[in-house]
This record gives structure tokens, C-alpha cells and sequence, in this order.
């Protein structure tokens, strides 16, 4: 929660301890998310925005940048905030005193924290708790089941949190330290694809919202875990469509067939289309930015049905890393000068066709190339 700048009341957000004292508590609010609201918080309500700022030796106006980036919604002066607010100003204040982070920097820390966990929280709410919370037994309430629960699953989901946290945080930082030099570290070479759910529009039109919702589920599911098997990177999900990074080109196009392949041979998902350019990108708060995102995402959409479009930079590194032959009639003179020494012939993973070149709105005219894998003939996964 955050702060109101101009001292107003509170607006009745609905947030007070396990045994509310009465200047802290609206007599209009549910008994058991207050009791819930004690036990996920683990502290009383002792302070008012105020308060809590002065207590943790920071200005109330960037106490209310810090809550405001949290994503916390304003409570004028109400008394609702605990000891573990006071001691989050504290130490986000800390780093930036002891010149660790600038103060835009500890803002940009706290928004990017306050935005995954809220998305976590909401789906872990709207997912997983309300199934856990049905009532077991006909006659009983949902309020006499959520309390327990909630009890006992909150310290095993902190410690799973904070294992996932850390495991993350070491992997981002060994991409960090394999970067070239400083620039490279913010502005990467990488290859960034789009992988696009066709005719989602008017799957809309004619499922049910809740078969649509198990659709869309499965499909982020699969791709989530086939960019992570192959060592990508999943950047975010929209509904119909993932968009994911890797650092290299073969791991990216291996990426791409295998979402294809794999949702060619789920007769309950639509067709699949995908998009990867290669180039710099810029990196800010986990999202990627710039011309090459864009033209994955153009290639996405001319890209045909159960079908990978690639730009001719990625085309350039494949070939360069002896992942794609540059045609079909060079990869045959190879083979045919290693037979002739009595050589294997090159292992080439995949193939590469070029397209129609075409005007692109924004991006001048581009030339696409199909990728396929070696061997299949067009484009057929």
C-alpha cells in the first residue's frame, strides 16, 4: 500500500491486524481477511504512512515513490502499516545512502519486484488457493477452510520463493559475466522470438471463457518449460503469444521447431507461428526493447501457419556457426569434397530457404527465410 501526499483519510482499503484496534479498523470489514491479513503479514498495524516514514528515516516523499513503485495502493493516513514496512524503507533508503544504488535505481528495484510478485500473488490467489479452499465436506464454509490452509502452506511457499528467487538471480548473473565488456551487459547481442497462437481472435468468439482460460494455460505451460529445456528464456507471455531470448541462434531456431513440432501433435491447440530476429537488444527491468524485438514480432505475423520465419541477420548466424548450410547446393559440394577426402560431411542442424522480400511498416523492406530442419523438405515439422 502507499501513501496519499496530501494527508487525506483513509479510503477504507480493508487491511488491518488479527485483533484490530478500533482507530485502525473499519467496523465494515471482513473478520477473516483481517485474521488472514495477520497471519500473511506476521505484524501488527502500528504506524500511518507518516509514521512509518519518520521511523524509517526517510522523507515521506520518497517513501511514497517506494510504495507507489510497489504497486501498493494510497491509504491517506490510516494506520496500516506494519514493522516490516518501516524496515523495507529502512534498508531500500540503506542501499541508496551507502551509494550501492542510486535513488532511481532502488525506485526501479521496487517496481520490478512490486510487478512480478503482484502478478505471482494474483495467480497463486486465483489459481491455487481458491481449488485448495473448496469446501471438503458439504455443509462447511470456505471462511473454515482458508485460514488453516493458508497456514500451512505460507512458510513452505516463502522458502520455495525465495529457492527460485536465488536460483534465477545466479543464472542472470552468469549471463552478466560471459557479456563482452560493460555496454554488452544493457545493450546484448541476442536472438529474440515471438511464437504466435493463429486464429486466437476467433477462438475467443466460439469457447467457453473458462476453456478458453485452459487453452491459454497449456500453451504458456508448454512453451514455458520448452524455452527453459533448450536454454532460453522465456521474456513474457500474452495470452496468444510468448516471446522469448537466447543467447545464441541454434539454441533460438531449436527453440522455435520445438514449440511447432510439439504443438502440431496436440490436436487441441490451434496452429503455431514464429518470428526470430537477431541483433542488439536492449534490456531493461527483465523486458526487451528495440528494432530487432520489432521485426521478431513482424516476421510473426506474415509468418505462415505451423511455420518459422527468421530475418537475415539469424540466417547470417546460423551459417556462420555451422549450424545451417548457406544453400542447399554448397552443403552438396561440401559433401561431396568430404567424401572425396574420406571425410564425415558436415552435421548441418537446419535448413534455411529464402523468401519474398517484402516491405515492413517501420523497418524498410526485409527479406525472411523459412528455417526448417535439415532433411524436411519446405518447411513441414
Amino acid at each position: 500500500m502507499t501513501v496519499d501526499d496530501t494527508g487525506s483519510g483513509a479510503d477504507g482499503d480493508g487491511r488491518v491486524d488479527p485483533e484490530p484496534a478500533p482507530d485502525s479498523a473499519d467496523p465494515g470489514e471482513d473478520p477473516l481477511a483481517l485474521r488472514l491479513e495477520g497471519l500473511i503479514l506476521g505484524a501488527e498495524r502500528r504506524y500511518t504512512p507518516f509514521q512509518a516514514a519518520r521511523s524509517a528515516g526517510v522523507s515521506m516523499e520518497l517513501a511514497s515513490r517506494f510504495w507507489r513503485a510497489m504497486g501498493f495502493a494510497d491509504i491517506g493516513q490510516a494506520k496500516a502499516l506494519t514493522e516490516a514496512d518501516v524496515l523495507a524503507l529502512r534498508r531500500l533508503a540503506g542501499l541508496v545512502e551507502a551509494g550501492l544504488l542510486s535513488e532511481a535505481m532502488a525506485v526501479q528495484v521496487a517496481r520490478s519486484t512490486g510487478q512480478t510478485t503482484a502478478r505471482l500473488a494474483e495467480w497463486q490467489i486465483d489459481s491455487f488457493l481458491e481449488g485448495l479452499t473448496e469446501p471438503p465436506e458439504p455443509g462447511m464454509t470456505r471462511t473454515e477452510v482458508t485460514y488453516p490452509i493458508v497456514e500451512l502452506l505460507l512458510p513452505e511457499l516463502q522458502e520455495f520463493l525465495v529457492y527460485v528467487w536465488r536460483r534465477q538471480l545466479a543464472a542472470s548473473a552468469g549471463r552478466v559475466i560471459q557479456a563482452g565488456d560493460d555496454e554488452e551487459m544493457v545493450d546484448r547481442r541476442l536472438a529474440v522470438g515471438f511464437a504466435d497462437l493463429v486464429g486466437f481472435t476467433r477462438l475467443t468468439r466460439r469457447m467457453e471463457e473458462e476453456e478458453l482460460g485452459e487453452l491459454v494455460e497449456a500453451f504458456e505451460t508448454t512453451s514455458a518449460d520448452l524455452v527453459a529445456a533448450r536454454g532460453g528464456r522465456l521474456v513474457k507471455t500474452l495470452g496468444d503469444e510468448v516471446l522469448y531470448a537466447a543467447d545464441d541462434a541454434g539454441t533460438a531456431a531449436e527453440i522455435a521447431l520445438r514449440l511447432i513440432e510439439t504443438m502440431a501433435n496436440d490436436e487441441t491447440m490451434p496452429e503455431l507461428r514464429v518470428g526470430i530476429a537477431f541483433g542488439t537488444v536492449t534490456t531493461r527491468m527483465g523486458d526487451v526493447f528495440g528494432t530487432t524485438v520489432n521485426l521478431a514480432s513482424r516476421l510473426t505475423s506474415i509468418a505462415p501457419k505451423d511455420a518459422v520465419l527468421v530475418d537475415t541477420a539469424f540466417a547470417e548466424e546460423l551459417i556462420r556457426t555451422r549450424d545451417a548450410p548457406a544453400s542447399e547446393a554448397a552443403a552438396a559440394e561440401e559433401a561431396a569434397a568430404a567424401e572425396k577426402e574420406g571425410e564425415e560431411p558436415p552435421a548441418y542442424r537446419f535448413a534455411l530457404q529464402p523468401m519474398w522480400q517484402r516491405p515492413v511498416r517501420g523497418l524498410g523492406v526485409v527479406e525472411p527465410w523459412l528455417l526448417t530442419r535439415r532433411g524436411d523438405g519446405g518447411g513441414e515439422s
